[in-house]
This record gives C-alpha cells, sequence and structure tokens, in this order.
C-alpha cells in the first residue's frame, strides 16, 4: 500500500498467506470461502496471471515462477482458466468462431479450415451448433457464453483447467448443466480441475478434496467426503450449514457467522478467525494455530480441535 507524493510504502495486504495443497491428475480440487479471502488471487498466482511476491508453484513437477517468458508462454497450452463472468471474459468485437479459435492461431496451429472445422467440433461437444460461430457474444444467453468459454478453454488440450466461480453467474437451471458438463468433459479429455467458488453445495458435488480458506489462509483441507460429514474448523461447519436444505431439522441447526470478515490490510492478531469464532478461546487471540493433521489427509487449523 502506497501513499503521498513519494508514494512511500505504509502498508502490505497478505491477499494469500501460507497457501499449500496439491493436485494429482484427473484430481477435481475445490477451493471454498467467502468473497474477498483469497480464493481468485491464488489461482492467478498459479497461472502467473499476477506475479507472487513469495513461494513456489510446481507444474508437472517443474518450478514455473523462475520460467522465462518464453517458457511460460509455451507452458500455457497445458494450463487454462475459465473466468466467473462469461460476459466480460468475451471480446464483444468477436465472432464466436474467432474467439474459440484465437488460442489456435495465437500459437500458430493448423490452417484456416482445420481451425474452423475444430470450432465447429468443440463447439458441438460443449452443447452449442455450428451455426454460433458467426453470432456475437451479445446474442447469447449467459449459459451459452459460459459453453463458449469452456471450449476456448478445451481449445489447445490442456491438462489443468481453473474455473474461477464458473457457474455463480449462472441461473440454478443452467448451473447443473454447465456442472455436469464440467464432469463429463473431465473423464472424455482426462482434465484436472481447480475448481474456485463461495457455493459449498457446488464445491461438495463437484471436487475430490477442498481447501476451505479465510483471509489468506487455508483453515481446513480433506477430501470432500469426510470434510462434508464431519468438518472440523467452525469456519467450515458455518459454510456447510449455509447449502439451502428441504430438512427442517437441519435448517434448525443453521451457523451465523458474527460480524464480516475481516480486513486484510489489518488482520486480527493471532487466529484470523476468532472475531467471529463461537469456540474462541484465550490463546486463540494471541496465537495462530499449527494447520495440523487431525486424521489421515484431513489438516485443521484451529486451537479448538
Amino acid at each position: 500500500m502506497r501513499k503521498g507524493f513519494f508514494s512511500r510504502i505504509v502498508n502490505h495486504v497478505y491477499a494469500v498467506d501460507g497457501v499449500s495443497f496439491h493436485m494429482d491428475p484427473g484430481m477435481i480440487f475445490g477451493l471454498v470461502g467467502e468473497s474477498g479471502c483469497g480464493k481468485t488471487t491464488t489461482a492467478r498466482a498459479i497461472l502467473r496471471l499476477v506475479e507472487p511476491t513469495a513461494g513456489q508453484v510446481y507444474f508437472d513437477q517443474k518450478e514455473i515462477l523462475g520460467l522465462s517468458k518464453e517458457e511460460m508462454r509455451k507452458l500455457r497450452k497445458d494450463m487454462q482458466i475459465i473466468y466467473q463472468d462469461p460476459y466480460s471474459s468475451l471480446s464483444p468485437r468477436m465472432t464466436i468462431e474467432d474467439i474459440v479459435g484465437e488460442p489456435m492461431e495465437i500459437f500458430e496451429l493448423f490452417d484456416p479450415k482445420e481451425r474452423k472445422d475444430r470450432v465447429a467440433f468443440l463447439l458441438e461437444k460443449v452443447g452449442l451448433r455450428p451455426g454460433d460461430m458467426k453470432r456475437y457474444p451479445h446474442e447469447l444467453s449467459g449459459g451459452q457464453r459460459q459453453r463458449v468459454s469452456i471450449a476456448r478453454a478445451l481449445m489447445l488440450n490442456p491438462k489443468l483447467i481453473i474455473g474461477d466461480e464458473p457457474v455463480s453467474a449462472l441461473d440454478l437451471s443452467i448451473r447443473s448443466q454447465i456442472i455436469n458438463l464440467l464432469l463429463d468433459l473431465k473423464e472424455e479429455y482426462h482434465l484436472t480441475y481447480l475448481i474456485i467458488s463461495h457455493d459449498f453445495g457446488v464445491i461438495a458435488y463437484l471436487c475430490d478434496r477442498v481447501g476451505v480458506m479465510y483471509l489468506g489462509k487455508i483453515v481446513e483441507m480433506a477430501d470432500s467426503s469426510v470434510i462434508c460429514k464431519y468438518p472440523a474448523h467452525p469456519y467450515t461447519q458455518a459454510l456447510i450449514s449455509a447449502i439451502p436444505s428441504v430438512d427442517p431439522d437441519l435448517r434448525e441447526k443453521r451457523v451465523l457467522l458474527e460480524g464480516d470478515i475481516p480486513s486484510p490490510m489489518h488482520p486480527p492478531s493471532g487466529c484470523h478467525f476468532h472475531p467471529r469464532c463461537v469456540r474462541r478461546k484465550e490463546i486463540c487471540g494471541n496465537e495462530d494455530p499449527n494447520f495440523r493433521e487431525i486424521q489421515t489427509n484431513h489438516y485443521v487449523s484451529c486451537h479448538s480441535v
């Protein structure tokens, strides 16, 4: 944070601090948490869309933060992203054919006819018609635009796709179609996904393993089946209790958090979650809890567990 005529550094924002996880090939890993907790920054740091100030990112056992621009450019074929807003991420001046085919043009792959055929093929794969190639983004619905974004991400046969809130901007009926489409494409193309969402219901349905983020840190991480049945951190319990349910008994067990998420410029001392925690102890305000394994592959950062 800079201030004044000479732009003096007056403070720092630790948007992501000490986040560590790994993904096996074919896995769907989910990052879940409230808006502003650092999920998108984590994804952008992995892809080097923002440059991390410290840390390491490994892809296929290769540390990528030290790669040159040219080396990173070659690697981008294997790493793609689906953005949150399917309208703002598509150029309004380009046709769907140009948008989906642009990755091939950037990397100089195939001749024009092969590009057109591949665009038509991928549009059919994501549930659109080849006739949609000549249309513009404003002529499509939200669900159709997101399908275009998915087709563009698939164009270079990537190994990893990061979905930054890929269904949050869509209606519920369209949302389920896109989720099932992502699962079908994963099986067909042997993809690995990193899915970012604030909706624990989407994460629980899609993901094999889940990391729960709060104010730049992962506070709990476990397999999806374990974390949904046995959430250990009080923040995770609150997120899961917010999933809509028709069971009146579950609605009565709703965990309501006090206050708002703190500012990352002035985080609370000790455990960042303690001002909102119903199980806080004296130690929580003084000492940051260790991120420790409480069961096999189940990690929690909490003094009360």
